[in-house]
């Protein structure tokens, strides 16, 4: 249980407050209403690159990370399409410090060229690094659009395409800060060595004088009922071949969510579950194969994907990948099975929450989804999943017409040459 007092400004800008006084150190966690699915889809990639922007400097603070060094504190950043979170911990004596950072940052980000050609070179390098260049780096690149042919989840956080970032305005970079960062499209989360009243009082010191800026409401396009599979077979450099699968799925906060994340788990998380039993340990098809869900705060997907050894085809793989799926939508789980993930589950949870910025982070999501004590429900929202409920979530989601399928294929290589003349007459010419 993650105890916690909760408070909204006048601006807007919801508050909670974590206590734990069995740490020396605090966490200022902010979280905005905004991800990838919030673009533009002429101009992707931005919440990714205003992830960046944020830590290039403020108006009156030119360095951001210097001064929280001093006071002996850290931080970081991540872009998903739901949301962009910032966080930064450091000892709880120095806590203020870090509501001056966030909250300047928050109304005066410095806007200039420079700035931005400096972080635009950063996300296209990474652009190129991480998702061009990268053995199997495309992949999501591919598989997004195949899979979403409406809602803007269709993209990558990092952006459809390198150009979007390449040539992105001043005019747009503003009017995009302007639209989500703000009180009022923002999670305040303060954990640690800290009593709700010190972080009332520095909230409103320091928040509490920024504009609210407009709520964000976001109206999205939904995404239709998938009704017929879809393939996609690229060929690629890369060491083995590969196969994904995803298929459409509740987002969170939706009923049938914890079952199909259950069903996820019991064919693929991990060395017992039954798509490593079968494909990897008893017929020897994959060298690797897992199934997960996204956790999307809107309708996400069960990705299952695997790595072929070699010599096996993937039209092999594929074929038996689908009869495991075939049996899990026909047959319920025992009862031991299901349990089994679901002690899993309430593992992962427990250990999860050892970490003062896990439950931050874990407290301003829940709030973001509409209830900050989601984060408490979770358990038991998990063992209260049925064997029943489990079979249902199966029988709607692994429908093969409600699959995507994508062969990532290696490039056969080319033989050595083993003609001596040719190399000969080339050296001697």
């Amino acid at each position: 249980m993650i105890h916690f007092e909760e408070f909204t400004l006048d601006n807007g800008l919801r508050c909670i407050v974590h206590e734990d006084h069995a740490t020396p150190m605090a966490v200022l966690n902010v979280l905005y209403n905004v991800g990838s699915r919030d673009e533009d889809p002429a101009h992707t990639g931005f919440a990714h690159l205003f992830e960046h922007l944020m830590f290039s400097g403020s108006v009156n603070i030119p360095s951001y990370d210097e001064p929280l060094q001093l006071v002996g504190g850290e931080n970081n950043a991540f872009t998903s399409p739901d949301i962009t979170n910032y966080y930064l911990t450091l000892p709880a004596a120095n806590l203020e410090t870090g509501f001056w950072l966030e909250s300047d940052r928050m109304l005066n980000l410095a806007f200039s060229e420079n700035g931005l050609e400096v972080q635009r070179k950063v996300v296209v390098e990474e652009f190129k690094q991480n998702y061009l260049n990268q053995p199997y780096g495309d992949v999501w690149l591919k598989l997004r659009p195949l899979a979403y042919q409406h809602h803007p989840y269709q993209w990558a956080t990092i952006g459809k395409e390198v150009s979007h970032i390449e040539e992105a305005t001043m005019q747009q970079v503003r009017a995009f800060f302007a639209k989500h960062y703000s009180p009022a499209n923002a999670v305040l989360v303060v954990a640690g060595d800290v009593t709700v009243a010190e972080a009332s009082r520095l909230a409103e010191k320091w928040f509490g004088p920024i504009p609210s800026g407009t709520r964000y409401e976001r109206q999205l396009p939904h995404e239709p009922r998938q009704t017929e599979a879809r393939f996609l077979e690229i060929t690629a450099e890369v060491p083995l071949s590969a196969l994904y699968k995803v298929y459409h799925m509740p987002g969170r906060g939706q009923e049938g969510y914890y079952a199909t994340d259950l069903l996820g788990d019991v064919l693929g998380r991990g060395k017992s579950s039954r798509l490593y039993q079968q494909l990897v340990k008893e017929q020897p098809l994959f060298n690797s194969i897992s199934a997960s869900t996204m956790g999307s705060f809107e309708p996400g997907l069960l990705v299952i994907s695997g790595k072929l050894n070699t010599g096996v085809t993937l039209e092999e793989a594929d074929a038996a990948v689908e009869a495991v799926v075939a049996e899990f939508r026909t047959t319920e789980l025992a009862t031991e099975e299901l349990e089994k993930v679901k002690n899993q589950a309430e593992a992962s949870i427990v250990f999860s929450e050892i970490e003062l910025l896990n439950r931050a982070m874990s407290l301003a999501f829940s709030k973001l989804l509409g209830d900050a004590d989601l984060v408490n429900q979770e358990s038991a929202k998990v063992q209260a999943v049925t064997t029943a409920q489990v079979l249902a979530a199966a029988q709607e989601v692994l429908r093969p017409d409600n699959c995507s399928t994508l062969y990532y294929r290696a490039q056969p290589t080319e033989p050595a040459s083993t003609s001596v003349e040719p190399l000969l007459a080339e050296a001697t010419e």
